[in-house]
């Protein structure tokens, strides 16, 4: 069902001087929404959680520029982009390009910093380049050679990245008094992998049943340091001599076993997996420390020694953006007292400073009005909030000078900093549009049109209640958001616990945190507040995670997916700096459950739906027919049905999406196919499909993925 706008609604828009209309929106839960919305605004998407708000803004609406603008490049730049999937939508008029600004962090490495996000390092490389002060006999450097990301400058012990990786006796044998049997050997693999190098050993005749400590040590330190592979026969069960009697007899061995030393299983680990948890696993057996070429400022002695004000390039990437700020704001001003004289003994230099100056000061600028002052350049964005992060692709876009553009905004104001609504404001004042997804009130308040999904969430949602100027929402009575919105009075939160036992640590310093003292209480639900930037996820995240995690000496439970690596990360090598003073015996098990998945729009994949419903969609005569014509078997998620309920009816829909064009396909034809489920849902599978691709020039390329969207009723 859709709501049409009332007169007041019409007339508004009419008085605007452009709209984008949606007509039978489909994607996720949205039932068919037909919906005017006006350009060069600020609108809000309000309604609660999994109502369709993301579905319709970021699903639908992002997704179909971002598809209409991939049309107009090349076959091999669209190559370049993560396209979203064709939205499922019957028209959308009058949707001018689109910028996304979410919460969700993509793959974020130690190497993405503040100053890369901002680009304000690209200037500072290139004001470095051009008007720093060399050594005597020095040859002038590139850009380049300033950058830790690149072999030019990255000091050459630690690739650029400041920190070594070393293992130790101690680190990866943390309880000599276990025998090797016992796993005395954390750092060596769980399971199957373990129990392989114990076996190798026994055929190597090390006593694995001999305390650690009471080893020799010329054995230990093989064991744990060896570069050599030796490739032994393994009968697995057997003891040393058996092995020597089955060699003697020319048994068959189970297999042939290569030894690989533990140092040498941590840092190819650490080095080359691409499983977060795996890495996670591997770090807890290594020491890390400072480089001592570069002492942890990541360039080559030669970048290092070019200065600017007396600062080398990692010096002034260290200070706060406030200071650096007033550093630079002397040299953006023509008629300085610094910059005149520079005029007169070097002008071509004073006029690089000049220009990069100005343009620093106007991007500093932005930044510190949100509030970002006390960050630094070189801070790595694994270990920024959200709300910081989107803070800072926003100022990046407020100093970008686009006009004409739609910019879709996932929950900016998290972190609630007063700040955000004047950069909202600079956006929408110079010619773009605001598409902002939200729950924050004095956000929604300040909105110019309000676009209400719900009443609830799932396939209770997916309906426009009420789009119009905010007062109007005051009249839709199922509205949750009017209820909050126009509340007369805030309702008591009830009673509260009295805690009787606490968690206290003190002289915790981390990030923007100095020596701070604090309490937690036990037993109770405990909130901590402040504007984003003030140091709650420093806090919380990372002091109190990893000071009561090394307590408790177990890994941090996470409750979600391993793999993901959107979470916020303690940067390696900034250990936290604090004690845990009492409270820890009242805890026996920490979980930490982070935003990964709940922040942004819904992930990418599959939604649980019946097993019996899969079954039957496997042998539909679509599915069939696609099937075979891959070269890859298509396959389904293997998920299981609590229950099963009087027959229902599967519809598929399959878009094709070329790896090497990235042009989508027109859906195939439908199939009925009989299913059961307990009650009408609605989800999107994922199939992996490979075939010739008709819209391709080059007879090389083919379908990659396809994208089934299946529907079932009763």
């Amino acid at each position: 069902m859709t709501r049409r706008p009332n007169d007041d609604a019409v007339a508004a828009i009419e008085m605007l001087d452009g709209v984008v209309r949606v007509r039978g929106g489909r994607e996720h839960n949205l039932k068919n929404v037909d919906v005017d919305i006006p350009r060069d605004a600020l609108v809000v998407f309000t309604g609660v959680s999994g109502s369709g708000k993301s579905s319709l803004a970021f699903s639908t609406l992002y997704a179909e520029a971002q598809r209409r603008y991939l049309e107009s490049v090349s076959p091999y730049a669209r190559r370049l982009f993560t396209q979203m999937s064709v939205p499922d939508v019957d028209q959308i008029e009058g949707l001018p390009p689109a910028v996304a600004l979410q919460q969700q962090r993509g793959s974020p490495t130690a190497r993405s910093s503040v100053g890369s996000v901002t680009t304000i390092s690209n200037l500072l490389r290139m004001l470095y380049s051009r008007a720093g002060t060399y050594p005597p006999g020095q040859p002038h450097l590139d850009a380049e050679s300033f950058s830790p990301n690149r072999p030019e400058g990255a000091c050459p012990q630690c690739h650029g990245l400041g920190r070594i990786h070393e293992v130790t006796e101690a680190s990866m044998v943390p309880d000599p008094s276990l025998t090797i049997r016992e796993r005395a050997v954390a750092a060596w693999p769980l399971a199957w992998g373990g129990q392989n190098l114990r076996d190798i050993l026994i055929t190597l005749g090390i006593d694995v049943d001999t305390p650690w400590r009471e080893l020799p040590e010329k054995t230990r330190h093989w064991i744990l340091f060896t570069d050599e592979q030796p490739v032994v026969p393994v009968y697995p069960g057997l003891t040393h001599d058996q092995v020597k009697r089955a060699i003697a007899r020319r048994d068959e061995p189970s297999y042939m076993g290569t030894f690989s030393s533990a140092r040498r299983h941590v840092t190819h680990s650490f080095a080359t997996t691409q499983s977060a948890m795996m890495k996670k696993r591997a770090a807890r057996y290594m020491i890390s420390s400072d480089c001592p070429l570069c002492e942890g400022k990541r360039l080559r002695k030669e970048s290092l020694s070019v200065r600017f004000e007396g600062l080398d390039y990692a010096e002034i990437s260290r200070l706060p953006m406030a200071r650096f700020s007033d550093i630079f704001a002397p040299y953006a001003d023509a008629d300085a007292g610094k910059l005149k004289t520079m005029w007169k003994e070097h002008p071509e230099k004073a006029m690089v400073v000049q220009r990069i100056a100005a343009d620093l000061c106007r991007r500093m600028d932005v930044i510190l009005d949100l509030g970002l002052g006390y960050l630094t350049l070189e801070r790595s964005t694994p270990t920024l909030s959200p709300g910081e992060l989107q803070r800072l692709r926003l100022a990046t876009q407020v100093v970008s000078n686009l006009f004409g553009v739609v910019y879709v905004m996932d929950e900016p104001s998290a972190g609630l900093h007063p700040a955000l609504l004047r950069a909202l404001d600079g956006l929408k004042a110079v010619g773009n549009s605001l598409f902002v997804v939200e729950h924050e009130l004095d956000v929604v308040r300040h909105a110019d049109w309000i676009v209400d999904v719900g009443p609830a969430a799932g396939e209770l949602g997916g309906e426009v209640l009420y789009s119009g100027p905010p007062e109007g929402l005051r009249k839709i009575a199922q509205s949750q958001t009017a209820r909050h919105l126009f509340a007369e009075a805030e309702k008591s939160p009830g009673p509260r616990r009295k805690p009787e036992r606490w968690l206290r640590l003190s002289g915790v310093t981390r990030n923007n945190l100095r020596d701070v003292d604090c309490a937690f209480p036990l037993g109770a639900m405990t909130t901590v507040t402040g504007i984003s930037g003030s140091g709650k996820s420093s806090l919380v995240s990372q002091a109190l995670v990893g000071l009561v995690g090394e307590a408790l000496g177990a890994p941090v439970r996470v409750e979600n997916d391993a793999e993901d690596e959107g979470a916020l990360e303690v940067e390696p090598g900034l250990p936290t700096q604090g004690r845990i003073e009492g409270g820890i015996e009242m805890i026996r098990r920490l979980i930490e459950v982070d935003q990964s998945r709940s922040a942004g729009r819904p992930a990418p994949t599959s939604q649980p739906i019946p097993a019996s419903s899969i079954m039957y969609a496997r042998s539909s005569p679509l599915l069939q027919k696609q099937r075979s014509a891959t070269t890859t078997p298509v396959g389904f998620p293997s998920m299981l049905a609590r229950a099963v309920a009087p027959a229902a009816k599967v519809r598929a829909s399959l878009w094709s999406s070329c790896s090497s064009c990235r042009a989508s396909m027109p859906p195939a034809r439908l199939a009925m196919a009989p299913a059961t489920t307990r009650k009408p849902w609605r989800s999107s599978i994922g199939l992996r499909t490979s075939h010739r691709c008709s819209g391709c020039p080059s007879p090389t390329h083919g379908i990659s993925s396809t994208t089934s969207q299946a529907f079932a009723r009763r």
